[in-house]
C-alpha cells in the first residue's frame, strides 16, 4: 500500500483529554519506524504542550474525528502550524472489540499515512464565526416562534379569539390590545379602540373576540412571554446588524445568490455562511448537494436501484434550501414553480420540494463557481422543451373524457 504522509499524527479527542499518535513511516510500508503516543489535557496549557510536542517531531498533517465541539479547541490552536485534517466518525469506526483511547489515536495515525480518509472541509476562521452567528440568529428566530405559540395557547386559555378575527395577534394591533390586557385592561369596548383604523375588523367584532376569562394568572402567563419576545426580537436585530457587516466583503457573490428565485436576505447569509464565496472546497456544484443532503443517494444491487433516498447532510443548509424551495414551488412563470407543480402530482409536496431545492443547491454551485448572474428559464420551458409530449398527454386527457379532437396548427 502506498504511503501517502511519512510524518503525520492521529488525535483521539474527548472532553478533557486528547490522546496523540504520532508515527513516522520509514521505507518498510508496513510498520512505522518510529510511533509514539501520548494523553494531554484540554486546558489552553496542554494544548500548547501538545502543539510544542508536534512541532518539535516534525508533524503536519494532524488527522482527528470531528467528536461534537471538543475539537474546535485543537483546530484553533493547531491551524497555525499544522495542517488540520477533520473526519466524519462514522468514516473511521474502528472494529467491535478494538475500542480504546490509544488504539483509536493508532489507527486514526494509520489511515492518514496511507491517505485512507477523505478530510472534511474546515473553513477559515471568519467563516466559522459568521456560521456560528447565522446559526445562533436562526436559534432565536425558533425560539420567538415558540414565544408566540405560547402567547396563542394562552390566549385561547382565556377565552381570547383575537387570532380569529386579526391575521396578526402579534402586528402593531395586537401588541397593543395584549399588552393592556396583561397589564388589567379588562373594558372590551378600550381594548378594541387600541386597534389601528385600517384594520378590517370592526369595533363590535373585536369585543366580542375580547370578552373572556382572563384572571391573574392567564394575565401572568401573557406578560411573561411577551417580555421575552421583546427582548428575542432585540437580540435577533443585534444579529442581523452583526451578520450584515461580516458579509459586507462578500456583496458581489451575495447579490448573485439573491438573484435565484426563492433566495433572499437571511437565506443568502445561511449559504455564505455554510458554503462561503466560493465552492472551491467542493469539486463540482453536485459535490456541493451531496454535501449539503438535498442530493439523491445510490442504492443498489444485482442490476436494480433500490432507494432514491437521501443521506445525511449540512442541516442548516438543507433547511435553508428546502424553504427557498417552497418558497419559490409558488412564484409564477419560473423554472423552480414549474419544475415543483410538474413533480408534484408524481412525487407528493415534499419530495418535490427536495428536488427542487436539489436544482437549487446546484444553481448556487454554478453561479459561485462562474461568476455569473443566474438566469431563469422560465415557466413555459418544460412545455418547449418536449412539445409532442405535452400534445400526446393532453390528447389523452380529452379523449378519456369521451371527446373526438383533430389538432390544427395556428402556424401557416
Amino acid at each position: 500500500m502506498p504511503v501517502e504522509v511519512f510524518h503525520g499524527a492521529g488525535i483521539d479527542v474527548h472532553k478533557e483529554t486528547a490522546v496523540v499518535t504520532i508515527r513516522h513511516q520509514g521505507p518498510d510500508q508496513l510498520t512505522p519506524s518510529r510511533q509514539e503516543t501520548r494523553t494531554f489535557g484540554t486546558l489552553t496549557d496542554n494544548l500548547h504542550a501538545l502543539q510544542a510536542w508536534l512541532l518539535a517531531e516534525g508533524i503536519t498533517p494532524v488527522l482527528m474525528e470531528s467528536t461534537g465541539s471538543y475539537w474546535k479547541p485543537l483546530d484553533n490552536l493547531l491551524e497555525t502550524t499544522c495542517v488540520v485534517w477533520l473526519v466524519n466518525p462514522a468514516h473511521v469506526k474502528a472494529l467491535r472489540g478494538r475500542k480504546t483511547d490509544v488504539k483509536d489515536s493508532q489507527w486514526l495515525a494509520e489511515l492518514l499515512t496511507f491517505g485512507l480518509v477523505v478530510p472534511r472541509c474546515i473553513p477559515d476562521r471568519p467563516q466559522r464565526e459568521l456560521r456560528e452567528a447565522v446559526r445562533y440568529r436562526r436559534s432565536l428566530i425558533e425560539e420567538r416562534a415558540r414565544e408566540v405559540n405560547r402567547i396563542q395557547k394562552v390566549l385561547e386559555g382565556g377565552h381570547i379569539k383575537l387570532g380569529s378575527v386579526i391575521s396578526d395577534v402579534l402586528g402593531t394591533s395586537g401588541r397593543s390590545m395584549l399588552q393592556a390586557l396583561a397589564q388589567g385592561e379588562e373594558d372590551v369596548e378600550r381594548l378594541a379602540a387600541l386597534a389601528d383604523p385600517r384594520i378590517r375588523a370592526s369595533a363590535d367584532l373585536l369585543a366580542r373576540a375580547l370578552t373572556g376569562l382572563m384572571g391573574g394568572h392567564q394575565r401572568w402567563m401573557l406578560r411573561m412571554p411577551r417580555q421575552h419576545l421583546v427582548e428575542l426580537e432585540a437580540h435577533i436585530a443585534e444579529a442581523d446588524r452583526e451578520i450584515a457587516e461580516r458579509t459586507r466583503p462578500f456583496e458581489e457573490a451575495r447579490q448573485r445568490v439573491e438573484g435565484i428565485t426563492g433566495v433572499k436576505d437571511r437565506m443568502a447569509d445561511v449559504v455564505l455562511a455554510e458554503v462561503g464565496p466560493t465552492i472551491t472546497p467542493f469539486p463540482s456544484p453536485e459535490a456541493l448537494a451531496q454535501w449539503t443532503g438535498v442530493a439523491p443517494g445510490n442504492k443498489a444491487r444485482g442490476g436494480k436501484r433500490l432507494s432514491g433516498k437521501t443521506t445525511p447532510g449540512n442541516k442548516a443548509l438543507r433547511t435553508a434550501l428546502i424553504e427557498a424551495a417552497r418558497a419559490a414551488s409558488h412564484s409564477q412563470n419560473t423554472y423552480w414553480g414549474a419544475q415543483y407543480r410538474r413533480l408534484v402530482p408524481r412525487l407528493g409536496p415534499k419530495r418535490a420540494a427536495l428536488a427542487v431545492a436539489h436544482s437549487i443547491c446546484q444553481r448556487i454551485g454554478i453561479v459561485l463557481d462562474r461568476g455569473e448572474p443566474y438566469a431563469d428559464l422560465g415557466g413555459e420551458y418544460f412545455i418547449q422543451r418536449d412539445q409532442e409530449a405535452v400534445k400526446r398527454k393532453a390528447l389523452r386527457s380529452l379523449e378519456g373524457l369521451g371527446y373526438h379532437v383533430t389538432l390544427v396548427s395556428r402556424v401557416s
